[in-house]
């Protein structure tokens, strides 16, 4: 026997509740594209995503809010992935290697989301400005523990330090969004195993 639903007439579910930041997210970050994160209106924002600015204001306690967590949740999701692939058994070279490619396919695949924040970012507030970046720093060292840990073994080399070869690798990372068209020939992820090609090449150490 089906038991009849207890949900009052009008009550949000949970599939409900959690679509409303989703579409809030998405139009936020269209309008940003579109218009910059300074001449967007929380108006304009909650009209496109079909919600009340009480709504709105339930989930983000202001425009810097949504503008901070268009990059959080995508530092969420990489830091997620390179967490699994770090503390896996695989061999180093192939855990650092999943590593590098997966940062890159997650960049390109919220590469609106990334561009936009960067370039608004000095808009945020100084204690948001400082969160990011913390967060964003912690990711770089798990990362750039990896190089150490190939360093420390000898299987890679040791005359570059592991910070530079670290930011070398993002400053590239984060310069896609200059450069890459959904219409190119090359997949997402063939253009991460690329990166970690080269990555890994770059930590070979000399031979002779």
């Amino acid at each position: 026997m089906t038991r009849a639903s207890t949900r009052k007439p009008g009550e949000a579910t949970g599939d409900d509740q959690a679509a409303v930041p989703r579409r809030l997210l998405e139009h936020a970050t269209k309008l940003f594209a579109k218009k910059g994160f300074d001449r967007t209106s929380v108006q304009e924002i909650v009209e496109a995503a079909g919600v009340t600015k009480g709504a709105m204001y339930h989930y983000f306690g202001s425009k810097d809010d949504l503008l901070y967590e268009i990059y959080a949740r995508v530092l969420r999701e990489q830091t997620r992935q390179l967490e699994s692939v770090a503390s896996s058994d695989a061999p180093l070279r192939e855990r650092l290697a999943a590593a590098a490619s997966d940062v890159v396919v997650s960049s390109i695949d919220n590469l609106d989301d990334n561009t936009i924040f960067l370039q608004s970012m000095h808009q945020l507030s100084p204690d948001k400005q400082k969160a990011v970046r913390a967060e964003r720093r912690k990711y770089h060292e798990r990362f750039r523990g990896l190089v150490e840990e190939g360093q420390a073994s000898g299987e890679f080399r040791t005359d570059k330090p592991a910070d530079v070869v670290v930011d070398f690798f993002f400053g590239s990372v984060h310069h896609l969004g200059s450069w890459y068209r959904r219409s190119g020939s090359l997949t997402a992820r063939q253009i991460g195993d690329h990166y970690a090609d080269l990555l890994l090449d770059a930590l070979r150490p000399p031979v002779g």
